[in-house]
């Protein structure tokens, strides 16, 4: 055997599929025979996931009711609801206190406050660290329910935090009457920051120790620390949280709905209320599908935005 054999004859079996290498149309090593036990599985999502979507997309395009003629007789409207949509005042009011309770509660406030609970955590104490990280989670394990019960009680005439401010002599506050739509902002902030704290966490702890004593050496202070590497480094999350609390946000119906309802005089009905009050209080369920379609699109420009924020290599 020559020295040219020895390099260029591929080693016996490197070149050969193994059985259990076998590719096919459904996959690495998934074979139409196996793929039968998923049948079921795949039956159950068509029907439960795609059947519902179907049928939320024909319901906005009909005159669908519950009560009255929609009801006995519901006919084909086009795109009747999306213009009466467009055309109500009402509806843009929502619009616009929807994108204001996102931009404070989720864009500002739980971004925010999970970025700072986790910066401080990663350098306190494990009982501190304990401590805080319990108290915050507790309340975003509550039922939506009984937070909002909870936090009325503290918002309310007669609640915790006008008795906090009379003790000190300052003036006592009525804020879900005067500002409802900033309460309920800091209710979710309160009951939803720990979401942004565990996904900050979790992402800081994968940062290497020596970067931050490379920046360290090169003369960077602590805030030049955050600007320059923390930030860079934790892009791909700071997209991600903010796109799942953006979503979340937007959904929000229990809290708004139990602290203030809506109101004062719409001020603080955010769309999934306003859907809500034109679907079962007025009975019209395809004008309100075709409201819940709207707020689908309107989460799904805040994820594509959100998603152009990633790194390239990330998006693949």
């Amino acid at each position: 055997m020559t020295a040219t054999d020895t390099t260029t004859r591929p080693a016996a079996g490197a070149g050969a599929p193994r059985r259990g290498d076998r590719r096919t149309r459904l996959g690495d090593g998934l074979s139409p025979m196996r793929a039968v036990p998923m049948l079921p599985a795949a039956l159950l999502l068509l029907g439960f996931m795609l059947g519902p979507i179907l049928y939320s997309l024909y319901l906005a395009f009909t005159d669908s009711a519950i009560r009255g003629d929609g009801a006995s007789d519901t006919s084909f409207v086009g795109v009747q609801n999306f213009t009466d949509a467009f055309a109500d005042g009402d509806f843009w009011n929502s619009v616009i206190l929807t994108l204001v309770f996102t931009l404070i509660s989720a864009v500002l406030g739980q971004n925010l406050l999970g970025m700072g609970l986790a910066l401080l955590m990663e350098r306190s104490h494990r009982l501190v660290t304990f401590a805080v990280t319990s108290i915050v989670i507790a309340a975003w394990i509550l039922p939506e329910v009984v937070a909002g019960y909870l936090l009325y009680t503290f918002f309310a005439d007669a609640g915790s935090l006008n008795a906090m401010l009379t003790a000190i002599g300052l003036p006592g506050q009525d804020l879900l009457f005067s500002a409802p739509i900033i309460a309920v902002s800091f209710a979710n902030i309160w009951r939803g920051a720990a979401f942004s704290m565990l996904v900050y966490s979790a992402a800081l702890s994968s940062v290497p120790g020596d970067v931050y004593e490379s920046a360290a050496l090169d003369g960077a202070g602590p805030v030049r620390r955050f600007v320059s590497v923390t930030v860079p480094l934790l892009r791909p999350a700071i997209a991600t949280n903010l796109m799942l609390t953006t979503l979340q946000t937007l959904s929000v119906f229990g809290l708004i709905f139990i602290m203030t309802g809506g109101g004062p005089a719409r001020q603080s009905q955010t769309l999934p209320l306003y859907m809500y009050e034109q679907a079962f209080s007025y009975g019209q369920l395809g004008y309100g599908t075709a409201v819940a379609l709207l707020l689908l699109l309107i989460g799904a420009l805040a994820s594509i935005a959100y998603l152009r924020l990633l790194p390239e290599e990330d998006k693949r």
